[in-house]
């Protein structure tokens, strides 16, 4: 079958590594089937694993991709959940210590075909196309976990998202804004903050401004750059929610005002099975669809990857079989 993968790493140019060819059918072990691939979306852990962030050499070669929609061996359209527990596990999905994303350890989505355990299969309403559903279990996944069971956030809270214009930023503002939040964001130029404007954020700021007032909760994947900013912009109470470091891994944090204004840091990353069928309900009833920059065929697989990389994507970059 067709499949954009790879067979080795490059720190510096991730899309040089990126394959598309051959790659055997899918194993399928107990209690998993084999999903016919209608589409997929790319993410910034794809443009990682090409880098060698996450994946060891022995695992190589490894197809990409953690996100799909398509058909089951019954023709049932179902959404891929792609985080897959070990099968002796029986505590919270999220707190398996051999729990793996989809091209970490089983092969990922970026293929005509892609297997999965049964279990992580969602349905697809025929609200959503193909494309659609292929946008959220990733990006959109973490952000709703991020804002409503990390932050809890109600109507009328106030949250300030930490980037502008990619795929999880774009989520969050959009998920934000559809549940009745008041969505702030900073972006690092005029055009990703005009973007985010477009989707609805209700005011938006360069990185590290003085905001109006501060905000009950802030959603950062940014990491060192602006988690200083992160920690000063909440009000007594308020809770930090990171679920990334793409600008860097270790970041100063001000221990006194932490402990003095009783704030919260939570770390998150994707989400369990029944959020993510919560969040594709969730955008039906709200008529709410992902932002989609471009729906590409597999074979420009790695030009996709070289876009994301170069921070060249307005929302999710989707790829079709």
């Amino acid at each position: 079958m067709r499949a954009a993968h790879i067979r080795s790493f490059d720190p510096e140019n991730p899309a040089s590594v990126v394959e598309v060819g051959d790659r055997p059918e899918p194993a399928t072990p107990a209690g998993w089937v084999v999903v016919e691939v209608r589409a997929a979306s790319l993410n910034h852990h794809d443009v990682w694993s090409a880098r060698g962030v996450g994946l060891t050499p022995e695992q190589l070669p490894m197809i990409l991709g953690c996100d799909a929609a398509g058909t089951d061996p019954d023709g049932r359209e179902v959404v891929v959940h792609g985080v897959v527990n070990d099968p002796a596990w029986v505590g919270p999905e999220e707190l398996d210590p051999k729990v793996a994303l989809l091209s970490e350890g089983p092969q990922g989505t970026l293929a005509e075909r892609v297997a999965v355990p049964a279990v992580n299969l969602i349905d697809k309403p025929p609200q959503l196309s193909f494309e659609e559903a292929a946008c959220l279990p990733t990006a959109w996944l973490t952000a709703y976990r991020m804002l409503f069971t990390k932050a809890r956030l109600r109507p009328g809270d106030a949250v300030l998202v930490q980037g502008a214009s990619g795929g999880l930023a774009n989520a969050l503002i959009r998920l934000g804004v559809a549940a009745g939040l008041r969505v702030w964001v900073t972006g690092r130029d005029a055009e990703k903050r005009a973007f985010a404007e477009r989707l609805g954020a209700h005011a938006t700021f360069e990185p590290g401004a003085r905001l109006p007032e501060r905000v009950d909760a802030v959603m950062d994947s940014v990491g060192a750059p602006t988690f200083k900013h992160s920690i000063r912009a909440l009000r007594r109470g308020g809770t930090l929610v990171n679920a990334g470091a793409t600008g860097g891994y270790v970041a100063e944090v001000e221990l006194a005002r932490v402990f003095r204004l009783n704030l919260s840091i939570i770390g998150t990353t994707m989400g369990t099975r029944e959020e993510l069928d919560r969040l594709v309900r969730f955008c039906v009833d709200r008529d709410l669809r992902p932002e989609i920059d471009a729906v590409v065929d597999l074979a420009e697989a790695p030009g996709a990857v070289a876009r994301m990389a170069a921070g060249d994507v307005r929302g999710k970059l989707v790829l079709v079989p």
